[in-house]
């Protein structure tokens, strides 16, 4: 690809790619496949069409949806009006789902018709917003008061009157933290950096590569480095609205896919999967993995005939991103780029020799553009970036070449299905059921190489407690990947003088020979 302009904003970048490869392919969704130019438009008219309806600068839009092409017009379209989006994770319900839509200040909301019922439960008024766009997907009527999500795509397409301000925030990223609610990751026109991200991508990415996705589009897996990294190269990608282990490689050979992301369970799940004849008769040249159990690695690269490359990042790693390309052992995520300044430390900030486990924290390079910061939440922007480190929160090891071992996140929060789960809300809605008192939740490791979800619970003086029935609760209040599969009832939760639950040893102990499971003894539980 010829030599590329200077461009300061991601939809100088989306504009660019209009003018150079417009008809080209840019999105193949079911029947759909949608050109450069295309998608230039829908960003074009997305932004257009949410000022037509009142917004000003600085407001705010969540989108409640799950994978297509709108999702990605909205998002990529809301920076171009000076709007902000909200990417929420469609498994959220009741007082998860009220904290981000009221917490992040958004005035609109975008959301699929069969996911208002969600919202409908909470009641109005809702935090600050005043209209909803609904994605019509069946051929239910519009909700009472609601707005056809057309209507936001159907306003002119022409580039919006808008300059943009480097300090404006683009869109705010939800991660779930150690304790509390998700904390919103800030991104702002200025953290963009489109050059460094375009260096990136064309180390990644071929000019002739196809690339895919399965992932959800509220994840920047999908939202950032698949979309952005096809749009960076010039290249298409196909997009699936959810993983399927059993159609999986048919969706592959279908669009032609020559590299994929891979999270979480997703490599010991496919390789569950029935060997077939033709496992490595497909276009794959490359996986980029997070997470891929070291024992899977070369198994999974000889079984279907592919390459493996490792990488470690965060919504709020402030831009820090670790790459294994191939030249690091199996099982490492390789080495922080070179002009990322890093050492693990223990507890009490001194960096850790060669071989011993330490956090991860990184030197912030530009404290404009590559730092963290949270919505509304200084306290946290704080504990995060001190003085001009920024804490991972997660653990790692190095060997003697600098190449790091992910080892376990610091804090007490769980991943399950490619989800970071906080023990906190976990706990916070078992103690909801009126026969529970005190609840502790941890995560213990899974076949899969993730966690499974156990808790500790201590009954009511009074009451009987009935485990399926906590279950139900449980499905009925939280996502379905929050859901415990492990349950003890204990005499005592332990705690620490200041009231901390100690689950060190909760962790030890795992599941014992009386710990009941769900999965066997529920196993038609509905959790979706």
């Amino acid at each position: 690809m010829s030599q590329e302009p200077e461009l300061n904003y991601f939809a100088d970048l989306i504009e660019h790619r209009a003018q150079t490869v417009g008809e080209k392919p840019y999105i193949f969704y079911e029947d759909q496949r949608i050109s450069f130019a295309a998608f230039n438009q829908s960003t074009c008219r997305a932004a257009n069409g949410l000022k037509a309806q009142g917004a000003r600068s600085g407001d705010g839009i969540a989108i409640l949806m799950g994978n297509c092409p709108e999702y990605l017009g909205i998002f990529y379209g809301m920076p171009r009006g000076g709007f902000y989006s909200v990417p929420v994770n469609v498994a959220l319900k009741g007082d998860g789902l009220r904290y981000i839509l009221t917490n992040s200040d958004v005035k609109y909301l975008a959301i699929d018709d069969v996911l208002f019922p969600k919202v409908a439960e909470l009641g109005n008024p809702l935090g600050a917003i005043e209209k909803v766009f609904v994605r019509r997907t069946t051929d239910a009527p519009l909700p009472a008061g609601a707005l056809d999500l057309r209507t936001l795509f159907e306003a002119p397409a022409n580039k919006p009157d808008h300059a943009p301000d480097p300090d404006a925030i683009t869109y705010l990223m939800y991660t779930s933290g150690t304790t509390g609610f998700p904390k919103g990751v800030v991104n702002r026109n200025r953290s963009a950096n489109v050059q460094q991200f375009m260096v990136l991508a064309s180390i990644m990415v071929k000019p002739d590569d196809m690339l895919y996705t399965c992932l959800p589009l509220f994840h920047a897996n999908a939202l950032i480095l698949t979309a952005g990294f096809a749009m960076s190269q010039g290249v298409p990608f196909g997009l699936d609205k959810r993983f399927s282990a059993s159609r999986f490689w048919d969706s592959i050979r279908r669009y032609g896919v020559t590299q994929f992301n891979a999270l979480g369970a997703m490599i010991p799940i496919l390789m569950k999967q029935p060997e077939r004849s033709d496992d490595a008769d497909n276009p794959v040249r490359l996986v980029n993995s997070a997470a891929c159990p070291a024992n899977l690695w070369e198994a999974f690269e000889k079984r279907f005939g592919l390459k493996i490359w490792e990488a470690y990042g965060a919504v709020d790693g402030g831009g820090v991103l670790i790459f294994n390309f191939g030249n690091a052992p199996v099982g490492s995520v390789g080495r922080p780029m070179p002009n990322i300044e890093w050492k693990l430390v223990d507890d009490e900030g001194a960096e850790v020799p060669e071989g011993q486990i330490g956090e991860l924290i990184t030197k912030v390079a530009d404290k404009r553009s590559r730092t963290v910061e949270y919505y509304k939440n200084p306290e946290a922007s704080a504990r995060k970036v001190r003085g001009d480190w920024i804490h991972s929160g997660d653990l790692f090891y190095r060997d003697a070449e600098g190449n790091l071992f992910f080892v376990d996140r610091k804090s007490d929060s769980m991943r399950r299905r490619g989800e970071n789960i906080s023990s906190f809300e976990v706990e916070n809605i078992i103690e909801k059921h009126p026969a529970v008192a005190e609840c502790a939740a941890f995560g213990v490791r899974s076949d899969l190489g993730e966690d499974e979800v156990m808790v500790w619970v201590k009954t009511r003086p009074g009451f009987q407690l009935d485990l399926k029935d906590l279950m139900r609760h449980c499905a009925k209040s939280m996502a379905y990947f929050m859901v415990p599969r492990y349950v003890d009832v204990v005499d005592d939760i332990p705690r620490t003088g200041t009231l901390r639950i100690q689950k060190a040893e909760m962790k030890k102990r795992g599941v014992a020979a009386g710990t009941w499971d769900r999965e066997k003894e529920m196993p038609d539980l509905k959790l979706k």
